[in-house]
């Protein structure tokens, strides 16, 4: 049966969907992103754009965000308050972030964030489980580090063959590698493809590379594999005879390819801090890590406090330019 696997960890939420003893789903959510899909924020316009559109809103929240802005009437002058909603949370692509999407709130709306992981997938209908440090490490033991890094190095592995997962400014890209028969290997491909979308929860602009399939059969196989397996709602183009299929989903908020491979110092220190909070022992915790990591997490002491409190030990930071990764914790 499946069920939602859900840790408050320090400075990072986590929830995997387990379904077989396997993650089906992953998702991420961490301390301090922008504002949450449905948040509804107070804002300044600060463009008006023309005819309505090209309209740029800096958002109170910290940091003052700026974010996109649709549906402006044209007499609205530069300045003036307004109450927003979010309709698509910041992402971040390689070499350029773009900002959030909103539109106006409805009149009197009040002023909220939108709904958190937590209640996100508890919305689902599933069985949420709540996990402690002191408890099994069920997210390791359905294979989350192991996750994380086919994410890090973008190689997923299958019976037969592997995918190659590249997110650029463009699109996500996914190559189906290995030998054999084509079509075979193109079948198993598109099932693995669409499992890596679903668990890494992959929006926007997705190309599938496929081993070339010559004959129009079996172009329409793979056409109808990926139909039967993604679920809705998405669009896509036909496989074409070089073996590229291009999908379109919905980009509401970033992918764990996002967060996990654009800021690889935000994943090691939450890496870092999970994995001491598992740690076994007495008297003070230390954390060694490369500098950045280090110094992420020193800029957030109460991460540091909340540490101390859920082990009852004093934390000690070490930079070592030697260690590579996450680092570790004893």
């Amino acid at each position: 049966m499946a069920e939602w696997l859900y840790e408050a960890g320090i400075g990072e939420a986590r929830a995997a969907l387990v379904d077989g003893g396997e993650i089906v789903e992953a998702r991420i959510e961490r301390e301090g992103e922008a504002p949450r899909l449905g948040a509804i924020v107070g804002a300044k316009l600060v463009e008006a754009g023309k005819g309505g559109k090209g309209a740029l809103v800096a958002l109170d929240w910290p940091g003052e965000p700026q974010a996109t802005l649709s549906g402006l009437p044209p007499s609205t002058s530069t300045g003036a308050r307004l109450v927003v909603e979010i309709t698509r949370m910041a992402l971040s692509e390689r070499g350029r972030d773009k900002p959030a999407r909103a539109r106006l709130a409805e009149a009197g709306a009040a002023l909220a964030d939108g709904p958190a992981l937590r209640a996100r997938i508890a919305a689902d209908g599933v069985a949420v489980t709540d996990l402690r440090p002191t408890d099994a490490d069920r997210l390791e033991q359905a294979g989350w580090s192991e996750m994380i890094d086919c994410v890090r190095t973008g190689h997923w592995p299958f019976a037969g063959g592997a995918l190659w997962v590249d997110a650029t400014p463009a699109m996500v890209l996914i190559d189906i590698d290995g030998e054999g028969d084509a079509l075979a290997l193109a079948k198993a491909g598109a099932e693995a493809a669409v499992a890596v979308i679903r668990r890494c929860d992959i929006g926007g602009s997705i190309g599938i590379d496929f081993p070339s399939l010559p004959d129009r059969a079996g172009r329409l196989a793979i056409d109808a594999a990926v139909d039967a397996a993604l679920s809705q709602p998405f669009e896509r183009t036909a496989v074409n005879g070089f073996g590229f299929m291009q999908i379109i989903r919905r980009r509401p908020r970033p992918s764990l390819i996002e967060q996990i491979r654009l800021d690889p110092v935000r994943t090691d220190a939450a890496l870092l801090l999970r994995h001491a909070e598992r740690a076994r022992g007495t008297g003070v915790l230390t954390l060694t890590a490369r500098g950045a990591v280090i110094d992420h997490i020193a800029a957030h002491p109460h991460w540091i406090d909340a540490l101390q409190n859920r082990t009852g030990r004093a934390v000690h930071l070490v930079t070592d330019p030697a260690v590579k990764g996450v680092g570790h914790a004893q």
